[in-house]
């Protein structure tokens, strides 16, 4: 048995993942929109960032509050991803609202392509649900939305974390044998997303964010190869242009098991 999120139910299946999941691509296109939709742009289309492990963008919003006793650090992975939408260092794609609920059952992953300016490079991606901005009735006083640090207060717009995950490029390829990225090389990323059971209700949309650094749940990546990054000195760590295509040749896209 698994808990449905979205649905908030429980159900039980004869096989996993369900035979009636099928595998569906949903495309990132370079405008920044999602869809199931293959891009059918220039060869070269991408969207880029700089990544600057000397800024890196953080896990949870800031000030992050006190790990124990108390504090939020228990429901981060389900924490609003709003705060870090201001962020030149995170692309975000996101679809059309949804005409009908779309349930996902079964494995995820994420297919990216895309390149480094440097010789190594980390890659996040997050699979997120997003609220409608009349999910709850607003009050008088939440007409403007919900201030800075007070997201959690309210679902209108509320960001959902469903699937997050890292690779990190000098594994790519083997993890017993590290080896150095080619910059600027357009390069499949692979990203397991791990198996899920959710339902991005009707009137949602369905999200994705990619960076490459996450601090400090990911150790900060030099973003220039070093067979192990224990010997990595101050100045090893240097910014890094990052780019993620979106072309008819090296479609990106996120694999998710729709359920009829």
């Amino acid at each position: 048995s698994t808990f449905e999120s979205g649905s908030n139910t429980w159900h039980r299946y004869t096989a996993w993942p369900p035979a009636e999941a099928k595998q569906t691509n949903v495309y990132l296109h370079p405008d920044g929109t999602l869809s199931l939709e293959p891009p059918n742009s220039d060869p070269a289309a991408f969207v880029e960032y700089v990544s600057d492990p000397a800024n890196p963008v953080p896990y949870r919003e800031r000030p992050i509050s006190p790990t124990y006793p108390g504090g939020d650090w228990r429901t981060w992975e389900v924490a609003d991803q709003r705060f870090v939408d201001h962020r030149p260092d995170v692309l975000t794609f996101v679809s059309a609202p949804l005409d009908h609920d779309v349930t996902i059952t079964g494995p995820v992953s994420a297919q990216l392509y895309a390149s480094t300016s440097g010789t190594d490079s980390d890659f996040v991606v997050k699979l997120i649900d997003v609220f409608p901005e009349n999910a709850v009735k607003n009050s008088s006083n939440e007409a403007a939305g919900p201030a800075p640090g007070e997201y959690a207060k309210s679902l209108n717009g509320y960001e959902l974390p469903i699937a997050m995950e890292v690779r990190r490029g000098k594994y790519n390829e083997s993890y017993e044998h590290p080896s150095a990225l080619k910059p600027n090389q357009p390069t499949l990323f692979p990203i397991s997303l791990r198996d899920r059971d959710h339902v991005f209700l009707k009137g949602h949309r369905i999200m994705v964010q990619v960076q490459s650094t996450w601090f400090p749940v990911i150790d900060r990546n030099p973003q220039k190869f070093l067979a192990s990054i224990y010997t990595a000195k101050a100045d090893d760590y240097v910014k890094a242009t990052q780019r993620v295509y979106c072309s008819k040749e090296l479609p990106s896209h996120i694999e998710l098991p729709i359920v009829p």
